[in-house]
């Protein structure tokens, strides 16, 4: 799943490789192995303006899980909300001869306080952020059919 979405190029200058999106921007640090298990990055991300921080947050991700062509697994830290973030990707052969993506993520904020005044809303925000991401992604290899969460 990470080589689809950071496809390997990395600079011929030696220097870190960068990619930009709408609302973000991911710094890879360490490319990782062929399928892309170890991969680390830094990714600047939206979420809301209220949290005073200008609209904006940081993560250092880690691929801590790959099998190829069906699943990857990282783990993250992030601020603010200084948080801890594991997600993974499936994918999956459909019936009718697509392929199913699935994306999980978990979110929990280490201050109590924060936790339960603010996790769900900015994880929220994120969550809204990631499906466009994922459907402007993939929306470019044909049509796109979301399914319910099972």
């Amino acid at each position: 799943m990470w080589r689809a979405f950071h496809p390997r190029m990395p600079p011929s200058d030696g220097t870190r490789r960068i990619i930009e999106y709408d609302g973000g921007r991911i710094e890879i640090i360490r490319e990782g192995d062929e399928h892309g298990e170890g991969l680390v990055r830094t990714c600047e991300f939206q979420v809301p303006k209220w949290l005073g921080t200008g609209g904006k947050a940081r993560s250092w991700e880690v691929v801590t899980e790959v099998r190829p062509d069906e699943y990857s697994r990282y783990e993250a830290v992030g601020k603010p909300l200084w948080s801890r973030a594991e997600g993974w990707h499936e994918l999956s052969d459909r019936p009718d001869g697509r392929t199913g993506l699935t994306f999980v993520e978990t979110y929990d904020t280490f201050n109590p306080i924060l936790r339960a005044l603010f996790e769900a809303r900015v994880h929220s925000f994120i969550s809204q952020r990631n499906d466009a991401m994922y459907e402007s992604i993939l929306g470019r290899l044909g049509p796109l059919e979301r399914l319910p969460a099972a």
